[in-house]
């Protein structure tokens, strides 16, 4: 089932929250206030809702956690996408990140039933 592939990448996309944090602050865009906090807190959040996607009991309540993430986590995309300063990576790479948030959205919602 796909849900574990997405399980399982939420658990190593929050681990790495703590692994390399920089990386993370860097897209944070600088209204946000307490950016390692919230570096922090979001990777703690991706590894809850990834750990609550493998049981049956908790992934209706995890896959809308998730959703609230990555609706939360938008605002770093878009800025990586207008800031211009993430010349490391094709301009189009970045700007097919934010339909992606979309797409992942609704493979969330696809566990909310």
């Amino acid at each position: 089932m796909l849900v574990y592939l997405m399980a399982v990448a939420y658990i190593l996309a929050g681990i790495l929250h703590f692994v390399k944090p920089r990386m993370y602050m860097a897209i944070m865009p600088p209204y946000i206030p307490a950016p390692y906090a919230m570096v922090l807190l979001s990777g703690v959040a991706e590894v809850v809702v990834g750990v609550g996607l493998l049981f049956p009991a908790t992934r209706h309540l995890a896959a809308w956690g998730l959703i609230a993430l990555l609706v939360a986590v938008f605002p770093a995309n878009l800025y990586m996408a207008t800031s211009g300063k993430f010349h490391q990576f094709p301009a189009w790479a970045l700007w097919a990140r934010l339909p992606l948030q979309g797409l992942l959205i609704w493979w969330a919602w696809l566990y909310t039933k």
